[in-house]
């Protein structure tokens, strides 16, 4: 008869806003590389490689194309681990409202309520007995910090 060892689930404690700031931080500097790609990518593809005007409908589509990178960056990385490049050294981990995986619907929600509130989502785990902000509300995730191992 074989036995498998029994698994034991991580617990986790709802991030505070500092946690999430420090992640933030880190992942800006992803973030900028994705900004200096997309942008070399609008020079390449244009004729005259020049910069896109200002104000112009280019420059919006390569607006466009900077927050859609940086989303799908997000996006993705909390839906394959559940945490970014930024989150992995404070153990933070984004995930649904029962502990499990969100799924990509629920991700896009928490991406786009974050990004167009321009950040101020997020000041509203100061006041969240949970720690939640307002993209985590919106969508059904939550923000959590996972409790260190055991050494």
């Amino acid at each position: 008869m074989q036995t498998s060892a029994p698994t034991a689930k991580a617990s986790a404690r709802p991030a505070h806003l500092g946690w999430r700031l420090l992640a933030l931080l880190y992942d800006t500097v992803v973030s900028i590389a994705i900004l200096f790609t997309i942008s070399a990518l609008s020079l390449a593809l244009k004729p005259d490689h020049q910069p896109v005007q200002p104000g112009s409908l280019a420059s919006y589509g390569v607006f466009a194309a900077i927050w859609a990178g940086i989303g799908l960056y997000a996006t993705a990385s909390w839906r394959r681990g559940g945490q970014t490049i930024g989150m992995k050294p404070w153990r933070l981990k984004v995930v649904a409202a029962d502990g499990g995986r969100p799924d990509w619907r629920a991700l896009l929600i928490r991406y786009a309520v974050a990004s167009l509130s321009l950040g101020a989502a997020l000041l509203w785990s100061l006041i969240d007995r949970e720690r939640r902000g307002l993209h985590d509300l919106a969508s059904g995730t939550a923000f959590v910090r996972l409790d260190a191992r055991p050494a």
